[in-house]
């Protein structure tokens, strides 16, 4: 993102909030100056008198301060990084196919993951995707049925900002089915059967009430469609937090005699889920070697081309300003 304002291109606008700090040195520097001017008025009111302050000079304050403030302003546009449009360049784009299949059932809201699942895995999603290059990834959030909330891009802060939509608010009160979530993705990879690399991460605990899961995985085995699983809890679980309209915790979810129900990962489903489509599972723990894990699986399959995107070549110029500023400040200090 750039902005541009006096006919000069700044590429670094987020530096925009030092402004206010800037303006107000200068206004020290201008309230400096007047100060000086009435305190020399009063220890010298004639001009007689005043050649005995024959160390002030009101003049060359007066440029000193000018000088210093000229100085400000030109290294605060050298931190906006004022910049010169060389040329536009398509740049060929390589990498795989992902998505990422996050699970919103209410389970996901357990705390056997410090906050609880949902947002744990929100936290592997985002470490996964700060190691990889220019693959495309996509969102797909399911429970008891599914949808594409982010369609492939390589545009990453799109991606993260349909992730962050995802809260407790989202959550799902029905059932999870993971084949809905596949399904999803397959009849995605459908519209490009031309890609070498089909990839589908599921992030979920495994509590599953799929109607037709072997099925497909057929279908997922004939697009060329590998699948991960990255199992989300623990083997001892946690009891199931309730939540009112207002996000606040008014309990626990209970079965049909009142028990409190304990959801606990169930790894087996998703180790075999991944070992039939060509993937891998991995338990989702604190530190991030599962997501290097991942990562360098992922790396591993070859890379499809994708369309040039089109790239603008700039050239420096905060430099001059730079330049300017300390001829500034060094004038001014030697006045």
């Amino acid at each position: 993102m750039s902005i541009q304002f006096f006919g000069i291109t700044f590429a670094a606008p987020q530096n925009m909030w030092i402004l206010p700090f800037m303006l107000f040195f200068i206004v020290l520097l201008v309230w400096r100056f007047f100060r000086l001017c009435k305190v020399q008025k009063l220890l010298s009111p004639t001009i007689l008198n005043r050649s005995l302050l024959f160390n002030f000079s009101r003049r060359q304050e007066f440029l000193k301060t000018i000088l210093l403030s000229l100085g400000i302003l030109c290294l605060f546009f050298a931190l906006l990084r004022p910049v010169k449009q060389k040329e536009e360049k398509n740049i060929a784009q390589e990498g795989r196919d992902l998505f990422i299949a996050l699970d919103i059932s209410r389970s996901m809201l357990a705390t056997d993951c410090e906050p609880n699942r949902l947002e744990f895995a929100k936290k592997k999603i985002r470490n996964i995707l700060s190691m990889l290059a220019s693959e495309r990834v996509g969102l797909i959030l399911f429970s008891g049925s599914a949808l594409v909330q982010c369609p492939l891009t390589t545009d990453y802060a799109a991606f993260y900002m349909f992730l962050d939509q995802v809260d407790v608010e989202t959550i799902s009160s029905g059932t999870t089915a993971m084949d809905q979530a596949i399904i999803k993705a397959i009849d995605a990879f459908y519209s490009s059967p031309e890609n070498k690399t089909k990839l589908l991460l599921l992030f979920t605990d495994g509590e599953d009430f799929s109607s037709n899961l072997s099925g497909v995985k057929d279908k997922a085995t004939e697009v060329g469609m590998h699948i991960f699983t990255m199992g989300v809890g623990t083997s001892e679980g946690s009891p199931v937090p309730l939540y009112d309209t207002n996000g606040r915790m008014i309990g626990h979810q209970k079965d049909k005699h009142e028990k409190v129900v304990i959801s606990r990962l169930n790894e087996g489903i998703l180790k075999n889920l991944a070992e039939d489509c060509g993937g891998l599972y991995v338990h989702a723990i604190k530190d991030n070697s599962d997501v290097v894990h991942v990562v360098k699986m992922i790396e591993s399959y070859e890379k499809d081309k994708f369309d040039d995107k089109k790239v603008e070549l700039f050239e420096e110029r905060y430099f001059y300003f730079l330049a300017i500023t300390f001829i500034c400040f060094a004038l001014g200090w030697i006045i």
